[in-house]
């Protein structure tokens, strides 16, 4: 059976006019693909700036702390401890050594638990064990080590952020805020 060519019109009129399905451009997809990574950038810049105020912000309430136990430990034990090894520091803290670095027992000025320790390093089993800042750097104690010394006798400070330390002190004990590298140092007991 043989169509006829009017037939063949109407049946491709027919096809036409349904309306084909459509499909994305390839510009279409790109716009789309450029607000979404946009959107991205937002949001995953804004989650940083958040996690780094929260380092701020338990770097400071850890440093608070930490001065309020050497305060602590000074009015118990006679003095703040004489030591700027950081093992030292962290073994005077928790009660096993005093202002000289004698060994002694007494109870603990820090929850050694709420703090974090290099490698998660447990104070009581690892008397090598130090204290570090939310970046993992370690916290920077020093007693007394120039004169004069018009400080409260010792100097405790993180490095910040930025990992960097010009390791210089002032006259009289306190940090020196100049030099690039401490410009985002934290101080418990430098003056502002």
């Amino acid at each position: 059976m043989l169509l006829s060519f009017d037939y063949y019109l109407q049946f491709c009129r027919r096809f036409r006019s349904r309306p084909r399905p459509r499909g994305f451009t390839l510009l279409e997809l790109l716009v789309v693909i450029g607000i979404v990574a946009s959107l991205g950038a937002i949001v995953l810049g804004l989650g940083r700036r958040a996690v780094e105020a929260g380092h701020l912000a338990r770097t400071q309430t850890e440093l608070a702390t930490l001065s309020a136990a050497l305060e602590e430990y000074r009015r118990v034990c006679g003095d703040y401890p004489r030591t700027e090894d950081a093992a030292q520091l962290l073994q005077a803290l928790i009660g096993r050594r005093g202002p000289t670095g004698d060994v002694i027992s007494i109870h603990g000025f820090i929850e050694a638990g709420k703090l974090s320790a290099e490698n998660a390093a447990d104070a009581f089993i690892d008397p090598a064990a130090v204290l570090v800042d939310p970046w993992g750097k370690r916290y920077v104690y020093a007693y007394k080590t120039q004169s004069p010394w018009n400080n409260t006798s010792y100097i405790l400070y993180s490095i910040g952020p930025d990992g960097r330390d010009s390791a210089t002190l002032l006259n009289g004990g306190f940090v020196n805020p100049a030099p690039m590298e401490n410009t985002d140092n934290l101080c418990a007991n430098q003056p502002r």
